[in-house]
């Protein structure tokens, strides 16, 4: 077997690991079946990616998102290695082509989405194979219904230990509280299980709440006084267009992302903010997995993520190269209501759960019995306009039809226009004309698209035709007819939505949808917003320390680098003295059991000295008691 540090030099140019790869990848060498918990930019894919070139085979690697596994893909060709993926959106010769490449063992990596095996055939010709060395599962936290972002297509993962029963298992994620953690090693079947946890912490990010009713003006206020790159985050569409419109406007370089954006405008946006001729990014959670931006200074929350696990892996985008970076979160006095009313929003009732399932097998053209284990494209607008149904509401239940195992929308197959020339290079240049611009057209393509004789390389029209000096209309058109004369295999990029049908349709009052789908994780995203506006409104707590705490880490230290802890090293006025004094009392308050000198200064982080001084002058005035160490309200 290689060694790792040679593979690791000679790929990625590094000479070192960073703390925990190493002993992660030794357990991954030695059999074990291993649990990776590594904070946002703490180099998880080098964990799996390293083995999987030691062990010599073919590594299966599952992951939830298209735009995460095509990142991934083209990250390890940019590094020389043989990598493919596959997702229910691809069409059956795309899947038989990387089919090929595997049988003749042209690919090391094969990055999966989930619901790709729920096909039995899929799950066959993987046995068949016998080349598959390790399984490894990305986001690993999708596999547990406690975390935040649970796919029910994720627990089909178990049934690979039966089809591949030698084969270790490795899991990777990046927000994993205990209970997450327990549950993923049980539920992915490990055996004796080795779990590796480097610290949450991400000392250089300062965290940092802002409470504004004035929120473009107090971007534009940090964006001053901190340099460099940034992301705003936001959780609708709609509001990233507005935002960059209202930042533009104060003459800040910005521009708006999401999912719903054409290939090429979201190529073209991520290209100007990465060599930073746009500074701004203004984005849904679609932007940042894969993103491989190290500078980013600062990352500014608009809106309140629905839960601590989000925002810690959205903020710890900032900072990725260690130097000092921000993550602000700003809050108005609206933000707390309507993080509650998305509670109530995300759990529709049942009667209108049954009746868009209902209209949606309707739509799919769907009898009752049919539609078991097909993949049907869906046009979600469409639906919504010929039944006159709410967005919001729709897309609650298509997540819990999908969580009962009803079927899964799945929205992310959008895919870049790609090609590959069929001919050889000889009767490449005697080739028949295809238009006026043929030739160039094609030697644009061999300059910025190598490899193109060998495997289907992905490109933009607007880019290739800039380079040939013709419109991407005439790009189209030329490979298009190339490909009809069988001279290149050309695939125009195309983003389709699909419904994947998990069972055979149902009448509606036959719906069974249990309490651990409905009712339970109702109760956990509330948990988990509580949790979240906790975060937010604390006043007193390091907000670091906060967050660690979330994850499981005890008693970590103040950072000292946040606005509480910041906050703390200044003069207090009389005001916010009277302020604390009152939050200490209703603190005691609800422990009339009573606390101790060190609970009562951990719950006030970076202010204990202030607390321990407070303590004493209400004990003076009798209005606390001290009996065996514990402090009680008299």
């Amino acid at each position: 077997m290689e060694d790792i540090s040679v593979i690791l030099k000679r790929h990625w140019g590094y000479d070192s690991f960073r703390p925990m790869q190493r002993e992660i990848i030794e357990s991954v060498l030695a059999g074990h079946d291993t649990l990776g918990l590594m904070p946002t930019g703490g180099g998880k894919s080098i964990t799996f990616q390293v083995p999987g070139l030691a062990l010599g085979g073919l590594t299966l690697v599952i992951t939830p998102l298209v735009a995460l596994m095509k990142d991934q893909v083209d990250n390890l060709r940019s590094h020389g290695i043989k990598a493919a993926f596959m997702h229910c959106g691809m069409p059956y010769s795309e899947t038989s082509r990387v089919w090929q490449s595997l049988l003749h063992g042209k690919c090391k990596f094969l990055y999966v989405s989930p619901e790709r095996l729920q096909n039995e055939r899929f799950c066959e010709e993987l046995r068949a194979l016998k080349r598959v060395t390790l399984v490894v599962v990305d986001e690993a936290h999708c596999i547990s219904q406690w975390g935040y972002d649970f796919r029910p297509s994720y627990l089909n993962i178990a049934r690979l230990r039966k089809l591949l029963p030698p084969t270790p298992f490795m899991a990777v994620t990046a927000s994993a509280t205990p209970l997450v953690a327990q549950d993923i090693c049980e539920l992915l079947g490990f055996r004796s299980p080795r779990t590796f946890a480097t610290s949450f912490a991400r000392p250089n990010i300062s965290y940092v709440v802002r409470h504004t009713s004035a929120k473009i003006q107090q971007i534009s206020h940090i964006l001053s006084r901190v340099p460099g790159t940034a992301i705003v985050y936001v959780r609708s569409r709609r509001r990233t267009v507005e935002i960059a419109r209202q930042l533009t406007a104060e003459g800040l370089q910005a521009a708006p992302f999401h999912a719903g954006l054409e290939y090429e405008v979201k190529e073209q946006r991520i290209n100007e903010w990465k060599t930073g001729t746009l500074r701004v990014m203004v984005s849904t959670n679609a932007f940042g997995m894969g993103i491989d931006k190290p500078d980013v200074r600062v990352v500014i929350h608009y809106d309140m993520p629905p839960s601590i696990e989000e925002y810690y892996q959205e903020a710890g985008r900032a900072g990725r190269d260690g130097l000092p970076s921000y993550a602000v979160l700003l809050i108005d006095r609206f933000d707390v209501s309507r993080m509650r009313r998305r509670v109530t929003e995300s759990f529709p009732p049942r009667d209108v759960i049954e009746r868009n399932y209902e209209l949606l097998c309707n739509f799919l053209g769907l009898a009752l019995g049919e539609g078991y284990n097909r993949l049907i494209e869906f046009d979600l607008q469409k639906f919504l306009e010929i039944f006159k149904l709410q967005e919001q509401q729709v897309r609650a239940s298509l997540t819990i039809l999908g969580a009962a195992g009803y079927l899964q929308y799945i929205d992310e197959t959008e895919n870049a226009s790609r090609a590959m020339i069929l001919c050889t290079k000889e009767e490449l240049y005697s080739m028949p004309t295809a238009g006026p611009h043929t030739d160039a057209i094609m030697r644009a393509l061999l300059r910025n698209c190598p490899g193109l004789f060998a495997d289907y390389v992905y490109f933009t029209e607007a880019r290739i035709a800039a380079d040939a000096g013709c419109t991407p209309q005439e790009v189209y058109d030329t490979l298009l007819t190339l490909s009809r004369m069988g001279v290149v295999s050309y695939v125009p990029r195309k983003r389709t939505p699909y419904i994947y049908v998990c069972t055979s349709r149902e009448l509606p009052e036959h719906l069974l949808i249990p309490r651990s789908v409905y009712h339970d994780r109702r109760e956990r995203m509330r948990e988990r917003v509580e949790s979240m506006i906790g975060y937010a409104l604390n006043e007193y707590a390091c907000r670091p320390s906060k967050i660690l705490e979330y994850f499981g880490e005890k008693d970590p230290e103040p950072c000292g680098s946040c606005d509480i802890c910041r906050g703390a090293r200044r003069p207090m006025d009389a005001t916010r003295l009277r302020e604390m004094q009152r939050s200490l009392t209703e603190f005691l308050e609800r422990n009339p059991g009573g606390l101790t000198l060190s609970q009562i200064t951990h719950q006030y982080g970076a202010h204990a000295r202030r607390v321990a001084e407070i303590l004493d002058y209400l004990t003076d005035e009798k209005l606390v008691s001290l009996n065996d160490g514990r402090y009680t309200l008299s």
